[in-house]
């Protein structure tokens, strides 16, 4: 019988504990799913277990094949450049070793059920038909990036909740490095006819970025009394988060890897965007998961060859 490739899970990183220990049950969690598979994960920066440890307990535990599975929800820099930078360091760290790299996780209507259910559950649980979401404006917040593509994957997210669920509209805004701006957001809904707002957070887990959405939004429901806000939670460890990711696992496995090249800024001049095309792979830091301002600047190769 052939030993399936093990699994291998990358996350950017949080300087939020209890954000990084949700990754980390996480990770325990998909082992639990499938002890027939050496499952680990690690972090690209900022938090433990960094993703070289993870390489190296798979190695210590004879593994000579995996698949990785990022662990976000959109193909921004992480998944295009800084993860495939990093497994190819790990390549020539243990020579003899081979991967193939999946794609990131949404937008899938399996976490668009789980959005849907963090609505109903920011709603009381009273807002179940379309008829009940017909005076809700949702304000889906991703955590931004300076990759357009990966700003429009969250303007298809919200575009995808909306369709057939009966909200008045899903809009879009960014905590990060995009706009509009939460409070920007919030404005352009009640600019739009919006009484009722549940704001939305784009996230897989808890820490600083998700907190400063709540907080943001607690400050612009606090200067404008007359609208309704509400907060709803992160998509969090649910079954279904499990199983997305066991399906990007076997993806990866099998080769059906289907990445998005068509707006990808690291391949297609777009308009603004045109210096980025071929830039070689950087690993970098992100300047706002611990409240660090500073520049930005990154260069990513992105070559979409996944199988090495």
């Amino acid at each position: 019988m052939t030993t399936p490739p093990a699994l291998l899970i990358a996350g950017h990183g949080t300087r939020d504990e209890a954000g990084a220990e949700a990754f980390r049950d996480f990770v325990r969690e998909l082992g639990r799913r499938r002890p027939d598979l050496p499952v680990a994960g690690g972090f690209i920066e900022l938090s433990p277990p960094p993703l070289t440890e993870a390489v190296g307990e798979l190695v210590e535990r004879g593994v000579r094949k995996f698949a990785a599975v990022p662990l976000m929800l959109v193909s921004a820099g992480h998944a295009k450049g800084d993860i495939p930078a990093a497994l190819a360091r790990e390549k020539e760290r243990h020579p003899g070793i081979s991967y193939t790299y999946g794609r990131p996780l949404g937008p899938h209507p399996s976490l668009l059920q789980v959005l849907e259910r963090r609505l109903d559950e920011a709603l009381g649980g009273g807002a179940r038909t379309p008829e009940d979401r017909a005076d809700v404006t949702v304000l889906l917040v991703g955590r931004g990036s300076t990759d357009p593509d990966a700003n429009a994957e969250v303007h298809k997210a919200a575009r995808l909740l909306w369709e057939g669920r009966g909200y008045a509209g899903v809009e879009t805004a960014f905590v990060s490095l995009a706009a509009p701006d939460v409070p920007s957001g919030l404005d352009r809904c009640v600019k739009l006819g919006a009484r009722r707002i549940v704001v939305l957070p784009y996230f897989l887990f808890t820490g600083i970025l998700p907190d400063r959405v709540r907080q943001q939004t607690e400050g612009w429901a606090s200067a404008h009394p007359d609208v309704e806000v509400l907060s709803a939670e992160v998509i969090g460890p649910e079954p279904e988060l499990v199983d997305l990711v066991m399906e990007r696992y076997e993806e990866a496995v099998r080769g059906d890897l289907r990445m998005n090249c068509d707006t990808c800024v690291y391949r297609i001049a777009l308009p603004g965007f045109e210096d980025k095309v071929g830039l070689p792979q950087q690993p970098h830091f992100h300047p706002d998961d611990d409240g660090d301002h500073h520049g930005h600047a990154r260069g990513h190769g992105h070559s979409h060859s996944h199988a090495h």
